[in-house]
Order: C-alpha cells, then structure tokens, then sequence
C-alpha cells in the first residue's frame, strides 16, 4: 500500500500574546490565526483507509470514519485503524508459567566488567517464550468501538456503498468533526467531539432515520491483543466481560473485565432511549422517541463504577473553547504570501502536525510512535522517541504540554535506578521500549541504546529556559543530576586512548552496528558533552560546585571521530562512507551540528563536507520520518536554507503526509508522530534560530524572495 501524497494547504497559527513578527520583508500586522487555521480544516468525501480523523485531549483518542464514529471498522484495519486508546488503558495476558524477566538478562563483556541487558532471545524454548511474553504484556487496549447501526427500508444492513453523498470536516479550530451523509434519500447528520480534561466523547445525530429506528449506536468490546500493531482480539469472548452494571432513563454503566484489568464505561443521553445487549460483548442504544435529534456521551474510565460525564452540551462548549484557546495562544506561522509551489503543502503539514500532536503526544506519559490511534511495538512508548513526539511544545511556547509527560520519569525512577545498578552504573538509567510502569521490554536493540538518557536533560533545560526560576531547578535537580551520574559512570576511561570512550555494548542511533564491537558514536559523544555540559550549568544556578567526576569526563572525553575530513557514524566504523548498510536507517552523525548547537570539539567545515557526503550517497528510502527534520536542522545551521527546506519536502515515502496530517511510514506503520514532532521542531528553529545566532531573521529559508514567512511566539532552540 503506497498512499499518494495529497496537497491541502495548511498553515500554523500564532499567539495574540506573542508580538515578534518576522518575514523575509519584515511585517509588522499580527497573523490571522483563525483564518490560517480554518483553510486547513481536513474534508473527506469517501471512505479511504488513510483518511480516518481523530478527536482528543493527550491522554485518550478516538477515530472516526465518514459516519462520525466507528461504524465501518473492518475498512480501516490495514489503514489508520479507527482505535479507542487512552494513556491508562493497558493489559496483561496471564502469566501461567511464571516468566521472570531476569531470566533474559544476557551479560555483555565491556571493559572487563559484566553487564547485563534485557535481551529477546530467538531460539524456540523458554528463553524465547519469557521474551516474547514481556515483549506482548502488557499492551495498550482498545477501550471498546462506536459505532451507527444502520439498516435499509427493507432490513437488510448497510455497507458503505449504499451511503451517498459523503461529506465530512474535521475543524481544528474546535476540535469538532462534522459528518453528513445520505441513506436511501435521508439525511444523517453527525458532530463529534472530545472532552479535553475527560477521556470522553459526545455525539449528536440529527436524522429523520431516528424516528423509524433504522439508526441505533452500538458500542463493541474486544479482548486485549499481543499482536504488534493490532490491540484487538475479537475471537476469545469467554476470556473477557462486559456487564451492564445499571441503567437509567438516561444513562447506563458498563463495567470490563480482562483478566486482571478493570475499566468502565459510562453512558449518557437525551431524550428516550433502550439499551439492549444482544451479544456478549456488544450492546445497542436505539432512541425511542419521535425526535429527528438524539445526544449521546461516553466516558471511560479506570476507576470502577466509572465517573460523572458531562452532557454533549458540555462536552462541546469545551471543545470549542479549549481548542480555540490552543490556538491562540502559543506559536503560528503564516506562509501566505510565498511563491514556492511547495509553500502550501509545508503549511498543511505544519498546521496538521500541532493539531494531531497536541490529541496524541500531549498526555501524562510518553506516547507509542503511533499515538493513541493504533498499536505499535504492542503500545509500549519509546524513550529515544520522546523527544521528536514532544520536545517541540516548549519551542512553540506551550511548554505545560511538555511539562504533562515529565512527571511520568520521577514514577519510574526506581526501576530505572534498578537497571543502572544491576548493569553496576550510578545514577538512572532510562531504558528504551518501555512500559507504563518503567519495565523494560526484551529486546536485541533497545537494551543498547544510549541516546535517549540526554533527553531528560534536553527536557529540563527547555523548562528552565521557559519558566527560569529557581522552582524548576528544584523540580527536575534530583532527576538531571541521576541522570547525568549515569552518563559519567557510563563513560570508560581507556588508559591507552588516555580518554574516556562510549562502548562497546551500545546501538547508536543509526541502529545499523552491533552492540559487541561498537564505540565512540560521533552522535552519542555530542550528546554526551552537551548534557554532562547541562547539568553542570544546573549545579552552579543552585549555588552547589561542580561535579568533579562529571568534569572529569568532560574533560577527557574522547573527540569526535574523524576520517578523510569526515565525521564518522562511529569511531569503531572507519568504513561509514563506504559499506552501503551504513548509509542507511538514521544519518545521525548530523545530529552533532544541529540537533545539538555546536561545541568546542566539532569542527564546522568538517560536518558541511560529512553534510554533503550524506546527501549524495544516502539511501533516503531506508530512513525514518525523524529524519528530514533532523537533516533540516543541520542545514539551517550550515547556512543552507534552500538544502533544508528541500528536505523537508523530499519525495520519499516515508517523507508521506497524509490528507489527515499523518506521516506515513511502511504497510504496518501507517502513522508516524515522530515525523510530525521532528517537523515542529525544525520548522521553530529555522524561523526563530538558535542560541547565538545573529544573522538575518528566518535563517532556515531560502532568501531568493519565493519564501514569506511570518511567525509569532516562537523560540530559539539552545
């Protein structure tokens, strides 16, 4: 499956707040956010696999089809699948052998230490049952689907061929999600929203099909899946209940049970109305009444007995002043005005990306790479990840978005000191596939990881530029300073080099070299020094001294590798240019020059030939939607704005944004949110720049005058 890339102009919005204004000729008048954001609302005309939209609050999503719920499910599948997900909403099979996660500990020789790591063992027998079993378990639920049943005048059921003139919009200025569409010459008209501080959707239904009972809502229950991507099981309904707890003349409660998970549901409605259940896991709400209009509200919740829901009423009023709030108020951009036949398409996805990183990024943990729309990697979150899903909200200056997940680090800081301790390291250790309770998943490549334990410094200091007070140093101290005590413990003094080296028994970021024989990532030693950088700057704003292990390192840590005047993917890699495996996955050697601001150890000229090598000799279809972003920053850095606006806009198909914004990666990677954080990230910097840099506003565009850029409320990036 190979969507075609479809071209909707969408352009961001920007904060009243907010007063610097900046283009290529420089304009002073404010942007019209709403104007911006409304030409972008997303409009779909047929039933596509790809084209599902989604309504949300961060901590819970649910996506629709045409209808306005979810009535045609088995469509979606294989496309973006219609889920119900929230940041609560996990599972667990039964551990009837009694698999121990340490039984997959594999020690790593590494300096004439042992270490062990939590690897996922391949040959069929226990060890491979224990890993397959932490991998799967537990995984993120679909809460259940909603969906319209319809039938014909003459009975029989509907199919999405019999429903004519399909139209819906998605308004991002609301959050609202307006369906129409025709059966048998009568009009169904759907909206739909989500409450933002309740994991709650409303709907109304306007349609004469109401009074001739032709049109119910069913609401369905499957079983939890240890499938990959797929977090539905409708084939064991013995394994699981679904108990009609009470009834009103308003309202119902469901309660759900899987195994040892517990969840309910609560409904509410206007008007009359019966709640039957037919099957053991589904149940039908048809109005009784003779109203052409019928309201409807579902919350689910973790607790039993569920919680108090609000009224569509409600729940719509929220919506609309939640949503225009978001955006207005917080970063815009405006490119109307530019020349550039691909100016357009770059709006769209700016637009599209806040909206849909804002319902699915923005919760109280680190979100799976497919948000709360689908499984992926079983709905466990990945800590590398976070960074490109949710760094962006503190440059967009909605710094509180950012400020949700970071308190879910201090809930699993235990098992993460537990990790660094076992491994004989200080401090913390962040792992990389994660549960939502901080167990590592069993894995070949995760457990080697390096480069997600900066990220919580990264994180930090965006705090701290933003609020630059001494509460958020007291907030996040103890946690930057565990977090850099495993960094310097990580780092091995060779006697031979006379510096400190990273490796072996680590995976850089370009997940292209074994564990066993890898070291001095140029990535990763960047990294390194900028954060132990970091977190000495916080020991001295507190008033306390330098860490003198912390110095140490950063003192005699090993340079960034270099042969025949280019940077290298890793010291331990002299071939890096030449072995085709390597110019493949991540080209994360450039993220020392761009991602991160330049140190006293990199050379520029250096990393504008190793830019310039990747460019040419890069496998662009073997990357990841991270990627272009990641490029662009460089570029910007380099002075090469044409070179990062093309990057950005690269025609590959894992460059693919969808007509619903999302970026497209493979068949069963269909959504993608890392693309669309990295592209947030990138498009911040090279409108507002970076630390130091005085030259002409606008620095990642072009200056050839096809470029009018205006934004507010943005920041530097460091």
């Amino acid at each position: 499956m190979k969507p075609q890339l479809f071209l909707i102009t969408i352009v961001l919005t920007a904060s009243l707040a907010f007063k610097p204004v900046f283009s290529q000729k420089v304009r002073s008048e404010r942007i019209d956010r709403k104007a911006v954001v409304a030409r972008h609302n997303v409009v779909t005309t047929r039933f596509d696999s790809m084209q599902s939209v989604s309504v949300g609050n961060g901590e819970f999503a649910f996506t629709v089809d045409p209808t306005g719920l979810q009535t045609f499910p088995d469509i979606y599948q294989q496309g973006v699948s219609l889920g119900t997900q929230s940041q609560w909403g996990w599972h667990s099979f039964p551990n009837t052998q009694q698999y121990q996660l340490d039984e997959v500990y594999k020690t790593y020789k590494a300096h004439n230490r042992d270490v062990s790591y939590t690897y996922a063992f391949s040959k069929p027998d226990r060890l491979k049952a224990v890993s397959d079993w932490f991998r799967e378990n537990p995984h993120r639920l679909h809460l259940g689907q909603i969906g319209f049943g319809l039938t014909k005048a003459d009975g029989s059921p509907v199919t999405p061929k019999d429903l004519q003139n399909v139209r819906q919009k998605l308004d991002l200025w609301t959050g609202e999600i307006r369906s129409h569409f025709e059966l048998e010459g009568q009009p169904v008209d759907v909206l739909t929203v989500a409450h933002q501080s309740q994991d709650q959707i409303a709907v109304r239904v306007q349609s004469p099909l109401l009074k001739t009972g032709r049109l119910t809502l069913t609401f369905r229950f499957p079983y939890g899946s240890g499938d990959w991507e797929n977090a539905i099981d409708w084939t064991s309904p013995q394994r699981h209940k679904s108990r009609l707890m009470s009834t009103t003349g308003h309202g119902a409660l469901i309660e759900r049970t899987l195994d040892t998970t517990r969840y309910s549901v609560r409904i509410g409605w206007s008007g009359t109305a019966s709640l039957t259940q037919p099957e053991k896991h589904q149940f039908v709400l048809k109005p009784t009444s003779q109203s052409e209009s019928f309201e409807m509200s579902c919350r689910f919740s973790p607790k039993p007995g569920g919680q108090a829901i609000a009224s569509f009423t409600e729940t719509l009023t929220n919506s609309q002043q939640r949503w225009e709030k978001f955006w207005q108020t917080g970063g815009a951009i405006d490119l109307a005005g530019s020349t550039d036949p691909r100016a357009a398409e770059l709006e769209r996805r700016i637009v599209l990306s806040q909206y849909l990183t804002k319902i699915q990024c923005a919760g109280s943990a680190p979100p799976q790479e497919t948000g709360l729309t689908y499984n992926s990697w079983y709905g466990k979150p990945h800590l590398e990840m976070h960074w490109w899903h949710a760094a962006h909200f503190a440059q967009w200056n909605r710094i509180d978005l950012l400020e949700k997940s970071l308190g879910w680090y201090r809930s699993v800081r235990r098992k993460a000191q537990a990790i660094a301790t076992r491994q004989g390291f200080k401090g913390v250790r962040w792992p990389k596939m994660v549960d939502q309770t901080g167990n590592e998943s069993p894995s070949t490549i995760a457990p080697f990881l390096i480069w997600q334990q900066p990220h919580f410094l990264y994180f930090a200091e965006l705090c701290y530029r933003h609020h630059h007070n001494r509460a958020v140093l007291e907030k996040y101290k103890d946690l930057v300073f565990e977090t850099a005590d495993f960094m310097a413990s990580y780092a091995y003094f060779d006697p031979a080099k006379k510096a400190y080296i990273l490796g072996p028994g680590l995976i850089p970021a370009q997940e292209r070299f074994k564990a066993d024989d890898t070291y001095n990532p140029t990535y990763e030693l960047a990294y390194w020094r900028w954060g132990l950088t970091v977190a000495q700057q916080w020991r001295q704003r507190l008033g306390l001294p330098r860490n003198k292990q912390w110095d140490d390192v950063l003192t005699k840590l090993s340079p960034l590798p270099v042969q025949d005047g280019l940077y290298l993917a890793a010291e331990s890699a002299p071939d890096s240019y030449t072995f085709p495996a390597y110019m493949t996955d991540h080209p994360a050697v450039l993220g020392a020059y761009g991602f991160l601001p330049a140190s006293s150890q990199l050379d520029v000229p250096t990393m504008q030939r190793t830019f310039d090598k990747i460019m040419n000799v890069w496998k662009w279809e073997e990357t990841w939607g991270w990627d272009y972003p990641l490029v662009a920053m460089t570029a910007a850095r380099l002075g090469k704005p044409k070179d990062a606006v093309d990057v950005l806009l690269m025609k590959v198909t894992k460059n693919t944004f969808l007509p619903n914004g999302h970026n497209y990666q493979r068949s069963n990677l269909r959504i993608y949110l890392p693309g669309n954080g990295g592209l947030l990230m990138a498009i911040s910097m090279m409108c507002a720049g970076w630390d130091g840099y005085t030259g002409d506003p606008n620095p990642g565009f072009p200056k050839d005058g096809t470029w009018q850029v205006k934004w507010e409320g943005l920041k530097p990036m460091p």
